[in-house]
């Protein structure tokens, strides 16, 4: 049987899964990688929960914890050995009636975030999940007029990585 607070969890991580699957889309090159982090994210945010204080929303307090996870890993693997996604050099049939513009320009757009440093790419996301400047500062630990000045800076640099 469940304690009360593992059922709470529970039921707030499965409300707001999508946070943790879409910060593991801009930090993993593949499902492997994905479902990795998957797993290390939700362990941190339940070694972390018994600290959660309420005093900003539960999503806001997952989007912390779930980002700092990611950062931290993704630092760890930036030093290991570099190896190539067998999805690339892989062989690929295509049918005929399929449009993938939008699978490509949407590979096209995390290529270019995963160029970008790790607090740009936090951003980022926010900034899709179309988080308001003042949630992202509270999330990130930076001034709104910070979270502005960057995410203008961060399009304009997304701009030309993705049309040089």
């Amino acid at each position: 049987m469940k304690s009360e607070l593992e059922q709470k969890f529970v039921n707030l991580l499965e409300k707001h899964q999508n946070i943790v699957h879409k910060i593991c889309r801009m930090y993993a090159d593949n499902e492997a990688q994905h479902k990795d982090l998957f797993q290390d994210i939700t362990v941190q945010l339940w070694k972390a929960y018994p600290k959660f204080r309420g005093d900003a929303k539960f999503s806001t307090w997952m989007y912390r914890v779930a980002l700092n996870t990611a950062i931290t890993l993704y630092r760890k693997q930036k030093r290991g050995i570099k190896t190539q996604n067998i999805d690339d050099v892989g062989f690929k049939i295509e049918a005929d009636y399929y449009d993938d513009t939008t699978e490509q320009n949407l590979k096209l757009m995390y290529a270019a975030v995963r160029e970008l440093n790790d607090i740009d790419k936090a951003l980022v996301f926010l900034y899709l999940e179309e988080k308001d400047y003042t949630e992202i500062s509270d999330t990130l630990g930076i001034s709104e007029v910070n979270a502005r000045v960057k995410m203008n800076r961060i399009k304009k640099k997304l701009r030309t990585i993705i049309n040089p």
